[in-house]
């Protein structure tokens, strides 16, 4: 198994001639592979969050681009890309259409949708869309999805947040069979059809590998224990939320499989390299205002003004942003992230764009690489 956590350990014999630099990080590093310790991959997270509306969409979607070239430059596993609508956190309508955007601009990281939310969806549309993606990303697209978690949207599309659960096991298991057969038919509260066929096919067969979006133990238990991989996180919850959510994972895998062998666990969690105390200090406060924001569409119906979100008044202090996320010195971050490695979390999704400015996050993931990576997981 290879991991992103090693990437820079033997950083200068890689590299060695070749001069071609980003951002001060040679292009074009190899992952080494992972002899010892507990093995957990690192990938980046591109959510396309804009506090500030005057930034136009080519801006902001040119320095995710740049971000996700330089993530792949640096060895991350894999890009993850969200899904929202009518608000300015997580900025992409369409993941697909922006996974085949990433494609065009890096050379071969696996590119996972997080998350497709179905019960937005007409499946048999959304298939075919899928397989072309597919295709066009040369068999790199993975299918992370979900039912969806903000009302806001669900009341905007006129879909029904109540039967959401509902709707997406039904489609779910549609969106299967469409990727994988031919002539399929279907009879469901949800969908009446005669024999269709998408096309074109997807590149990998029987069709890409699908996440599961949960959040609560339970959920993550048994979507584990259906055989899939599953995509979680603990939103704002200290370090106990996360290591309950992987345990579900981990009991419901060995329940599908002979140890859970070929599922895996991505975990999406906040985490950022400061410079010193004083940058710590700052990039606590923009996480806190970012964490404002969430919770307004998340336990609420939503106060959204012109596409922006309302910040609202919320019990969390700074100080717990502090204590919940992985946001520090080096030290401190290696130090939280070596209780991550120790749960068993495959693959740990990391969101550093929360609000920090784009020249900012470029220099945390450099830290990460060179000052928090290769350290975790070898106490």
């Amino acid at each position: 198994m290879r991991r992103t956590g090693e990437v820079l350990t033997r950083f200068a014999s890689e590299m060695a001639g070749k001069k071609t630099v980003r951002h001060g990080v040679p292009v074009g590093m190899m992952r080494p592979v992972c002899q010892a310790g507990p093995s957990m991959d690192f990938s980046f997270y591109l959510p396309c969050y804009s506090p500030d509306t005057s930034v136009s969409g080519q801006v902001m979607y040119g320095e995710m681009l740049e971000q996700a070239r330089h993530a792949e430059d640096l060895g991350f596993k894999t890009l993850g890309i969200p899904e929202h609508h009518f608000i300015n956190y997580l900025t992409h309508p369409n993941a697909l259409m922006t996974a085949i955007k990433v494609a065009s601009v890096t050379r071969r990281i696996p590119i996972i949708t997080a998350v497709l939310v179905l019960p937005f969806y007409d499946m048999r549309k959304l298939a075919g869309e899928i397989a072309q993606a597919d295709c066009l990303t040369d068999g790199r697209i993975q299918l992370g999805v979900g039912r969806g978690s903000f009302r806001y949207e669900f009341d905007r599309l006129g879909v029904s947040f109540e039967e959401s659960r509902e709707k997406f096991d039904d489609s779910l298991a549609l969106l299967i069979r469409l990727l994988t057969d031919y002539d399929v038919a279907w009879d469901s509260k949800y969908y009446r059809f005669p024999p269709l066929t998408i096309t074109p096919r997807p590149q990998q067969r029987p069709h890409p590998p699908i996440w599961i979006a949960a959040l609560a133990p339970t959920a993550i238990y048994h979507s584990a224990k259906r055989g899939f991989h599953v995509q979680t996180t603990p939103l704002r919850d200290p370090f106990e939320a996360a290591k309950a959510q992987a345990e579900a994972f981990h009991k419901g895998a060995v329940e599908a499989t002979a140890g859970g062998a070929a599922q895996r666990l991505s975990m999406l969690r906040m985490v950022y390299v400061t410079r010193d105390h004083k940058d710590t200090q700052e990039k606590l406060a923009i996480a806190h205002a970012n964490h404002r924001r969430f919770v307004n569409v998340f336990t609420t119906p939503g106060q959204v003004e012109r596409g922006a979100i309302v910040p609202i008044d919320v019990p969390e202090t700074v100080e717990d942003m502090r204590n919940v996320l992985v946001l520090g010195t080096a030290e401190e971050c290696i130090e939280k992230l070596n209780r991550y490695a120790a749960t068993g979390i495959h693959d740990l999704l990391l969101n550093m764009s929360f609000g920090a400015s784009h020249a900012d996050v470029m220099a945390a993931m450099d830290r990460f690489v060179t000052k928090v990576a290769p350290f975790v997981g070898k106490a």
